[in-house]
């Protein structure tokens, strides 16, 4: 009699969005694979994170600091918080972009910048068809270089398109070198895009978004769930060295992580590390932290793939300094930043605006921005970028069935996001009352170059799989929690486990980014794991 097959031993490498994602896939099959997940904070969860609040105070006790939304078409996202009683919640998006009459527009009423550049709104549309129907030519090309090759205007570009791209996507103050194959995306992709192109407005009026729930709970959730399933969580855990890759196993080397346990040469002086054996490798962080740890046992492919994707240090300070807010955006209805009205819509948007009368989906009346971007003087095309929390984030509503937050408008929670610190020199967060500062916070985030998209995506096939090792993140292709979950499940399908169908458009998104990042069919896929099981 045969004995039966050993499980994989399998070992991911971070416990944000990806990892988790992966782990959860995996561990539907207890008999095929043995689960280690090696994260070095105290919690899972990556960059989707939240912080405590003074409730008395803010009117809440906590707020997601990290990932705050997304779209309704984050499928897989809202299948694992329905999965343990989280609900995310539907908000109407309001956007204020820029300051002042001259360089102030949003999706909520008309304003004398979209008036302005209506024509190059519909010569946007015309071109972003063009883009779609030569992809990848065009599509590789920078959004600056394409806004001069379709003789757009300078300050369309700077107070329209990048500040529009740079916050929805997180691309910051790289939004000039991004592909035109991502704008294409954004507007066109029913897997990606966030709202609808408008060809008088380029922002529809206030299209659906999805505000998280809170996202510590949901990840500690996860975690035990994960745990008692059998896969091991080790937090505060630090992956110092990958050993080996091959047929004899991936050998990593771990300590546990102590980031003050450094003297004053830099030296370590912690624990002594320790290395332990698997079967294969699931690697759940940024690119650049891969390759770090890959160190040499990485490959020439590796190298190349993995070392084109830039990352960039922004901080966020969360805080409640709501003059620094009315100094720098445009926070309320004003007639003067208001054009004259074209049509019957645009007259319902402005008295919606004023407060006078519900949206058009019976939205409450009012112009309360939840999103926000202002252009620096000396370079238009770098911004900053900022939330007022209190108006995104539902559970400040106190009561869930009323519709806005009582909260006054002086104890309202902002972030301002403060981009590339190469670029400090233009930062005003130094404006902001201390006193009023609630967090600051480091992040590394992706700067979603023209390269990226030429270079890291259309590579990732082929270094997906290869000794024992596999990659996932939303860096793979584009920053959103969405495609973090995407990508892990889709390692773990590479590994053996299967993808357990509960929607249509979800499914359909998965076996695209399966084809794009592993090479492979998944109806073609799927044919042959059935025959080999028959």
């Amino acid at each position: 009699m045969m004995s039966e097959q050993k499980p994989k031993n399998v070992v991911i490498i971070g416990g944000g969005a990806a990892g988790m994602s992966c782990a959860a896939t995996l561990a539907q099959h207890p008999a095929k694979f043995k689960v280690t997940i090696i994260e070095r904070t105290p919690v899972t969860g990556g960059q989707a994170t939240s912080i405590s609040l003074n409730k008395s105070k803010y009117g809440t006790d906590w707020m997601n600091d990290g990932v705050q939304g997304g779209s309704p078409i984050f499928k897989h996202t809202f299948n694992f918080f329905e999965r343990y009683g989280h609900s995310p919640q539907e908000v109407s998006l309001q956007v204020s972009f820029g300051k002042g009459p001259d360089g102030f527009w949003t999706n909520c009423f008309p304003s004398h910048l979209v008036s302005q550049y209506s024509s190059d709104i519909k010569k946007f549309g015309r071109v972003l068809k063009l883009i779609k129907w030569t992809m990848p030519i065009l599509g590789i090309i920078p959004i600056r270089i394409m806004l001069r090759m379709f003789f757009f205007s300078k300050d369309f570009g700077d107070k329209m398109v990048f500040p529009l791209i740079a916050l929805f996507l997180g691309t910051g103050n790289q939004t000039a070198n991004v592909s035109c194959a991502i704008l294409e995306r954004l507007f066109d992709d029913s897997n990606m895009k966030l709202w609808e192109y408008d060809p008088d407005t380029l922002l529809p009026n206030l299209p659906t978004m999805v505000t998280f729930p809170n996202l510590h709970d949901f990840y500690e959730n996860w975690r035990k769930d994960l745990e008692s399933k059998g896969v091991e969580i080790r937090l505060q855990t630090d992956v110092t060295e990958i050993l080996q890759r091959n047929d004899k196993g991936v050998v990593l080397s771990t300590r546990p992580f102590d980031a003050e346990a450094n003297d004053r040469k830099g030296e370590y002086t912690g624990s002594a590390s320790k290395t332990q054996t698997f079967d294969e490798l699931v690697m759940c962080v940024l690119a650049d932290d891969a390759l770090k740890l890959l160190g040499k046992t990485a490959t020439f492919k590796e190298r190349f793939v993995l070392g084109g994707a830039k990352f960039f240090d922004d901080i966020t300070i969360t805080h409640s300094d709501s003059k620094y807010f009315q100094k720098h955006y445009e926070t309320a209805f004003s007639p003067s930043l208001c054009a004259d009205p074209q049509s019957q819509a645009q007259k319902d948007q402005i008295a919606f605006s004023k407060g006078q009368q519900r949206g058009p989906n019976s939205e409450p009346a009012g112009f309360r921005p939840m999103y926000y971007t202002k252009s620096y003087a000396e370079d238009p095309q770098k911004i900053e970028m900022s939330f007022d929390c209190t108006n995104y984030q539902h559970q400040f509503r106190m009561d869930q069935n009323a519709e806005v937050s009582p909260v006054e408008y002086e104890r309202h929670v902002f972030q301002s996001i403060f981009l590339d610190k190469r670029n400090k020199d233009l930062w005003t967060m130094d404006e902001i009352d201390e006193s009023k500062v609630i967090e600051k916070k480091w992040w590394h985030q992706l700067g979603h170059r023209w390269q990226h998209y030429a270079r890291v995506v259309p590579g990732m096939m082929f270094i997906n799989g290869k000794k024992h090792t596999l990659f996932a993140g939303s860096w793979t292709l584009v920053n959103m929690h969405e495609l973090a979950c995407v990508s892990g499940i889709a390692a773990a399908y590479r590994l053996g486990a299967d993808y357990v169908k509960f929607d249509d458009f979800a499914e359909d998104f998965f076996s695209k980014y399966l084809l794009l990042s592993h090479g492979l069919r998944y109806g073609a896929e799927q044919k042959k794991r059935k025959q080999k099981k028959q």
